[in-house]
């Protein structure tokens, strides 16, 4: 629409003279939409973090306010007279987490009262997750069942699925948004309010700040979704128009006989405000977030003022006012029948100024990071387990654990942007739902272990006990002494849905045992003693975690597990001389000065070689492939900018890097080197807080790094962002692939942004990106992998070479809100120490065109490792009457292509499926392709009385869906307009084949149980 102008305009003294007499003032606010005027949408909202400088039930009963001021409760319990008082006001709620806590308490008489507002469409619940999701640090499949936990809330409860996305705080936005969590869930728009400071100047100037996004190239026009970034870069009313109790803005003041009356001077303001927000927008609608952090505290305030801005500005006529909605305003936009902009990838790295990127939280707080994947992937494997036996209505469940996991992925939660009090509360919830959720694992591992038909267990006589913290060699059930005869069983369970093999590690204190499969046939095992570093991190932790110190087991054991789909497999450990090929040889190579020949490791396929004067890595050879590559890998630390140039530090948001510093190791590096049947691993020691272990598996072709980072020394007053490189000998020409919420890879290219001309002021930390699943470079020959066990930051800074942030320990806030130096500390007692890190990532190079196979298959196994539960017995014991176990027909796996999301008994006893296919369009000459699952295997033993495909977060039927959602055209006709990408056909009631097309995802709700459906 045209510029538009700024006409004079008073109001006649016919109406002050009018208010003089008027005692009670009827404000007239029903106005809509009038064409051929500008139409500013009022949209009455509060923004509510699930945590973030308190904690969420903090925020929720404003507890701890010298913090902050914030209550929920108070927000709530204030909105619904408010907008009792007058049927045209309307408002918005987003957080289900806040919204369900405050719906369980109300009386059957006010959620009546709150159903009518939610069916007149005063109330709209916007978003409707349980926690208005981070878009950078959660997997996909953490925000897809938080997203599902707080739309199935909304339909139990008031029978409404809502239909715009809303991420106004998130930090940068990704593709997965746009079209998973936003096209598949039903959405009709997205709105958020962060995009990068040059992007939006561009989109200002052009009027491009709404489009058409379209976040999938697999999934085609199916994935496009109309979004907009809010004008001012925040999601807050315009300047002046803040009406909480306390706010600096004027108030409209309208009474002729009092002081300060302004009338006419608001309306001015409001009609200025408007006119410049509708110069950089397209068509004659705009929207206004009237609200920002825990507003509407006294709901009143907000709706008195705003009444009357409704009433004088269209009496003032120069521009039209209203309440409204997202999806009012979406609607109107949508009747324009115009062509929008086309947007394809994503919206990050995100900077909000020069020198400010929001890249640092990618990594910020690992080990929070790495305890929420490792509980999500534990929530996926212990709910199959839970359907397997039968969901306990009176508990043990696993909804604690869903719900924890809910609000870990909050934008300030997995983040790691949250204060630290508020990080433990995070932590603790994970802990207190995963000790449930271990009680429904062991219960129903002792059901299936003791008989095929489950439905008669009740009380199973096996107890199996679980190591939540074995990734710091702490696991009791397995450091036992079986001197004596007695024998440690070992249970694996595998919740992918094809046929796995891997080798499990566990702490014993005695070399000497063998192991035996279920069939009592010895296996080939391998002890390792357990030394170093590795150690020193089981004594400290072990004592902060559980309160008191233990002894220290001596070795790991290591075994092949080979497990069945959506199976497990049972192994028994006594006490027993190893057989002669499972010793371990032990070679040390100090480099004191002595020439040695070169050092290579692995005994199969794959083989690295390690320099013979200094102990570095210098070369990976795969003799399958023929892939013979040079490559190196160091340690650097980036120094964080204490803000003193500019007041830009970096902190648990902002990377700012003052400096690169290789960190040179104490001397030379020794080698520790130790060959088995199984697995070679090269023990290495850098400096006093980094040591990493190198394994190589004689069945895989990858290369695992385990490291362990910290203390970080801060001595020195410098906080350090330790990152790790790996140079190859790839040319990729500055280019690089990173994963987008671990689904599909997005092409990025050093110190270049395709929708503007990026101006580099950060070269580091403009270049980096969030990394879930992996980041990889390719030549016309090679590509180059790197797999990661949770979320960081990462690029390929220069050529050839990639790197990845492992730790941050900084000693400035970054002035971002949060108002807290991001440095980790572990007390015990008196002892307190700055937080070691301990993690892996795996590597790989392949043929160009090979390598994402890998990417795919072995990334769902770090997602999805064996869960493993243990049981004590005596020397009698020879198995389990089910020793082994699968759920699906014996002879039938999923495609290499599919995997099982989501396997969930839910609480009307109907059971929630999801199948993803792995792969995009053109990503794998084979796998790339529409793929079968056969229902009937996999469910051999149930009949399926019924099927319904949904949406994705299962709150409406996938046709229905289909059918309301809005098509929006794209600017440039038909040659940008994409088809619908391939997509599965219609499930046959009696065949019961489910087509997967690639990166498409269907979820389903199956009836066992021959009742009435649902929905």
């Amino acid at each position: 629409m045209a510029n538009f102008r700024v006409f004079s305009g008073v109001l006649t003294v016919v109406l002050l003279l009018a208010l003089v007499d008027c005692k009670f003032m009827v404000y007239n606010t029903s106005q809509g939409i009038v064409d051929g005027k500008l139409n500013v949408h009022l949209v009455p909202h509060t923004h509510d973090d699930v945590g973030w400088l308190k904690t969420v039930d903090q925020y929720y009963v404003g507890s701890n306010n010298s913090i902050q001021g914030a209550c929920v409760q108070n927000v709530l319990d204030s909105l619904i007279p408010a907008l009792l008082a007058d049927k045209n006001r309307k408002f918005i709620y987003v957080e289900m987490a806040f919204f369900q806590r405050w719906w369980r308490e109300q009386s059957e008489t006010m959620q009546d009262t709150v159903k009518k507002l939610v069916n007149s469409g005063q109330l709209e619940f916007i978003n409707g997750g349980m926690c208005m999701h981070d878009e950078a640090a959660p997997h996909y499949i953490d925000m897809i069942d938080q997203t599902t936990l707080g739309h199935r809330f909304l339909k139990e409860e008031f029978d409404v699925a809502p239909r715009i996305g809303w991420q106004i705080d998130p930090f940068g936005h990704t593709a997965v948004q746009a079209y998973l969590l936003g096209a598949e869930v039903g959405f009709d728009s997205l709105f958020f309010g962060r995009i990068d400071y040059q992007d939006r100047a561009k989109r200002r100037d052009d009027k491009t700040l709404e489009v058409i996004w379209h976040g999938s190239k697999s999934r085609g026009s199916s994935s496009q979704i109309f979004a907009g970034a809010f004008y001012a870069g925040n999601y807050e009313p315009p300047t002046g128009f803040y009406f909480e109790v306390n706010d600096d803005s004027p108030i409209v003041q309208d009474d002729i006989n009092l002081f300060d009356y302004n009338v006419q001077e608001r309306v001015n303001d409001f009609v200025a405000a408007a006119l410049a927000q509708a110069n950089v927008t397209r068509s004659n609608h705009v929207m206004w977030t009237m609200g920002t952090d825990f507003k509407y505290q006294y709901a009143t305030t907000w709706f008195r003022n705003m009444d009357k801005l409704i009433h004088y500005v269209n009496e003032d006529g120069r521009v039209n006012a209203f309440y409204s909605t997202p999806s009012l305003y979406t609607d109107a936009k949508y009747s324009l029948n115009e062509s929008w902009p086309l947007k394809i990838d994503d919206f990050l790295p995100y900077a909000d100024r020069v020198n400010s990127y929001w890249t640092g939280y990618f990594t910020s707080r690992p080990a929070i990071k790495r305890y929420v994947r490792m509980m999500s992937g534990y929530y996926l494997a212990a709910r199959q387990l839970e359907f397997f036996r039968g969901r306990n209505k009176s508990g043990p469940n696993t909804d604690s654990l869903g719900d924890a996991l809910a609000l870990a992925q909050h934008h300030d939660a997995v983040s790691g942007t949250e204060k630290q009090h508020v990080a433990n509360d995070y932590a603790k919830r994970l802990s207190i739902g995963y000790k449930e959720a271990e009680e429904v694992v062991a219960n129903s591992l002792g059901c299936l272990t003791q008989s095929s038909s489950t439905s008669r267990c009740k009380s199973p006589t096996t107890s199996f006990l679980q190591c939540p913290l074995l990734n710091i060699s702490y696991c009791p059930p397995t450091e036992v002494d079986l001197s004596l005869g007695k024998k440690l069983v070992v249970v694996v369970y595998n919740s992918l849905g094809w046929r796995r093999t891997d080798v499990v590690r566990i702490p014993v204190i005695d070399e000497n045992v063998t192991v035996h499969d279920s069939a009592g046939q010895v296996i080939v095992s391998q002890i390792i003693p357990l030394v170093g570093s590795s150690r020193d991190t089981r004594k400290f932790y072990a004592s902060a975690y559980v309160g008191k110190s233990s002894s220290i087991p001596v070795y790991w054991l290591a075994f092949t597990a080979t497990v069945q789909p959506l199976g497990f497999s049972t192994y028994v450990i006594s006490s027993g001389k190893l057989a002669a090929p499972a010793s371990v040889e032990q070679i040390s190579y100090p480099f004191d000065g002595s020439q040695i020949s070169d050092v290579q490791v692995g005994s199969g396929n794959l083989k690295l070689l390690y320099s013979g004067i200094d102990g570095k890595l210098m070369q990976y050879i795969n003799s399958r492939s023929s892939v013979n590559i040079s490559l190196e890998q160091s340690y650097s630390y980036y120094a964080g900018d204490d803000g003193s140039k500019d007041s830009q530090a970096s902190g648990a948001y902002i990377f700012r890097p003052n400096g690169t510093f290789p960190i040179q190791p104490e001397g030379k590096i020794p080698l520790a080197v130790f060959r088995g049947p199984l697995f070679d691993e090269v023990h290495q020691t850098f400096n006093s807080w980094i040591s990493h272990i190198t394994r190589v598996y004689k069945e895989k072709e990858h290369v695992e790094v385990e490291f362990m980072v910290g203390p970080i020394p801060i001595e020195d007053g410098i906080g350090k962002e330790i990152v790790t490189q790996i140079k190859s000998t790839v040319g990729n020409n500055k280019t690089f692939y990173t994963d987008s919420n671990g689904r599909d890879f997005l092409e990025r290219i050093r110190d270049y942004r395709a929708d503007w001309d990026l101006q580099v002021n950060q070269p580091i930390a403009g270049n980096y990106y969030p990394i879930n699943l992996g980041i990889y470079i390719k030549d016309k020959t090679t590509e180059f992998s790197i797999l990661v066990d949770r979320s960081v930051g990462g690029s390929s800074i220069a050529d050839g070479q990639l790197e990845l942030m492992l730790h941050r320990r900084l000693l400035y806030d970054d002035g971002k809100g949060v108002d807290e130096a991001l440095n980790e500390t572990v007390c015990i007692l008196e002892k307190c120490a700055g937080l070691t890190v301990q993690g892996k990532y795996y590597l790989r190079f392949d043929l160009l065109g090979e390598g994402s196979k890998w990417r795919r298959s072995f990334g769902q196994e770090i997602y999805s490792p064996f869960l493993l539960a243990f049981s004590e017995q005596d020397k009698e014991f020879t198995n389990f009457s089910v020793p082994t176990f699968t759920a699906m027909d014996p002879s039938y796996s999923l495609p290499d292509s599919v995997v099982i999301l989501t396997l969930q008994e839910l609480e009307d006893q109907t059971v929630l499926l999801r199948l993803a296919h792995l792969f995009e369009v053109g990503e794998d000459k084979d796998l790339s392709v529409m793929t079968t699952v056969e229902l009937k295997r996999v469910f051999p033993n149930k009949k399926i009385y019924d099927i319904h495909e949904m949406s994705l977060s299962a709150n409406q039927e996938r046709e229905e869906m289909e059918k309301k959602r809005l098509s929006w055209k794209v600017e440039g006709g038909s040659n940008k307009q994409a088809s619908p990408g391939p997509r599965g056909g219609p499930v046959h009631p009696a065949e019961l084949v489910v087509e997967l097309a690639p990166m498409e995802i269907r979820t389903f709700i199956i009836d066992f149980n021959s009742k009435v459906f649902l929905y």
